[in-house]
């Protein structure tokens, strides 16, 4: 038997206006830049304001909806948007990073002679490296892969002899299958000495108990003197392990951009917030576009009619458009402040000691804006203040109460660790126990698991490996 029934349901939807501030607080500076550019593109009602360039009297006149006399649902505001200054974009802080590891490597094969065959399995090598620079896949599944995907024949035997050749690139190392071969590859190129001639063996014979850091081991079974394994070890510790992170500095530079979305400045003792100007246009209503519907609004043609639709469709998408961004800026703004004034301390010297502990829950309140909100405005976002650009993320952390019952925040628990590790003795490390007794000296109240924690967030090895000679 059926049963007919009604169900009210309260269902929140949100506004075109909402989505579109949603979507515009996400986007980083840059990016922000790019969606008005494409909203321009695709909105003919949009013109960037030039009048700045022109006489008062030739400027473009606003235009307002409220003119029309047809009485439709069509809202009234202004069109033009004096939102953004006319400041020229400053020049933000670059970073200059190395040429692409992969654009080297294949620069660098196009100067051996090769048959057009023996390029193609070699470059298909340079694309299988890791981030690294480590081939880690086996010789015989590139075989495959150059057979499948690339339909290239080769043997196990070529595809080696190819990565040879790879394996004499720079940076040395580049191509090793694994880091006993990476560091072999560079010593390799040194200059042959009684030290490096025992860092070869070390790293041939004894690989396991150097990473062990058994070095009695080493000592006993080499015949070596304390003085002569910490050369050796000395020797070792200069290779880079990681050639793919690195490139020669023979290469060349290519410019990084990090745009801030904030500056802050500490200037007779205050802190000045703002958000840099750069090369978005401001906006206006198209005159052209606005005339077509004023003459629409007086005539009954049904093609002026569907054009004054249109008009009126565009004219709402710019509206929410433009008072979109305006939403974005005073959300992004206030967020910022209220960062800013909960973290005072800090931002005043950039002493991580005073970085409090900070979750997006207490900003939520102090704006009264969602968490989701909050979430969005720190996501992708930089800060340039006079100690250095920051992620937003980098100012939130969890706490934990120290031995006068204060919350302190995990990363002055991480600060305090590690400085417990710098100063330790490195011939007898201490234990993640002994650990715990020193950061209750220091005041903290941390247990040993939250030791053992921070210390692998922090890429601390355990005591063991931590030994020196």
């Amino acid at each position: 038997m059926l049963k007919q029934g009604l169900e009210l349901k309260q269902q929140q939807k949100l506004s075109p206006l909402q989505i579109q501030t949603i979507k515009l607080i996400e986007l980083p500076v840059q990016e922000l830049e790019q969606r008005i550019r494409k909203e321009l593109e695709e909105n003919p009602v949009l013109d960037e304001d030039i009048s700045s360039d022109k006489e008062e009297d030739e400027a473009p006149r606003e235009v307002s909806l409220s003119e029309y006399k047809e009485d439709d649902s069509i809202p009234s505001y202004r069109l033009r948007s004096d939102n953004y200054s006319k400041d020229e974009r400053p020049q933000y802080n670059t970073f200059s990073v190395k040429e692409s590891f992969t654009q080297s490597l294949q620069e660098q094969l196009g100067y051996r002679s090769l048959t057009e065959h023996q390029y193609t399995v070699a470059s298909f090598l340079i694309g299988s490296l890791d981030d690294d620079g480590y081939l880690r896949r086996s010789i015989d599944s590139i075989v495959d892969d150059l057979s499948f995907r690339a339909n290239v024949e080769t043997t196990e035997e070529e595809v080696m002899e190819m990565l040879k050749v790879i394996q004499e690139f720079e940076p040395a190392g580049v191509g090793a299958r694994d880091l006993r071969e990476c560091l072999l590859l560079q010593i390799r190129l040194c200059k042959k000495t009684p030290v490096v001639e025992n860092a070869v063996k070390i790293l041939t014979n004894y690989f396991n108990e150097f990473t062990s850091k058994h070095f009695q081991k080493i000592m006993t079974r080499m015949n070596l003197t304390e003085e002569e394994l910490k050369a050796a070890i000395a020797k070792i510790l200069k290779l880079n392990p990681s050639p793919g992170g690195q490139i020669d500095d023979s290469y060349t530079d290519q410019a990084q951009q990090i745009v801030p979305d904030f500056v802050l400045e500490y200037k007779d003792g205050e802190l000045q917030l703002s958000m840099p100007r750069f090369s978005v246009p401001e906006l206006r209503v198209n005159r052209k576009y606005a005339d077509i519907l004023m003459e629409a609004a007086n005539t009954s043609e049904r093609d002026k009619k569907e054009a004054a639709a249109f008009v009126k469709k565009k004219l709402d998408s710019a509206k929410w458009f433009v008072e979109a961004i305006k939403q974005r800026h005073n959300t992004l703004s206030s967020t910022m402040q209220a960062i800013v004034d909960y973290q005072r301390d800090y931002f005043i010297d950039g002493d991580e000691a005073n970085l409090k502990p900070m979750v997006l829950k207490d900003i939520a309140e102090k704006t009264g804006f969602d968490i989701s909100t909050i979430s969005r405005v720190v996501n992708s976002k930089y800060i340039e203040t006079h100690f250095g650009i920051y992620s937003l993320k980098y100012f939130f952390s969890e706490g934990l109460e120290n031995q006068e019952g204060e919350e302190v925040s995990t990363r002055e628990l991480k600060k305090a660790l590690q400085e417990c590790v710098d100063n330790e003795n490195k011939r007898k490390p201490l234990t993640d126990d002994e650990l715990v007794e020193k950061m209750t000296e220091k005041g903290y109240k941390v247990a040993r698991r939250t030791i053992a924690k921070y210390r692998d967030q922090l890429g601390i090895p355990k005591a063991r490996l931590r030994k020196e000679l």
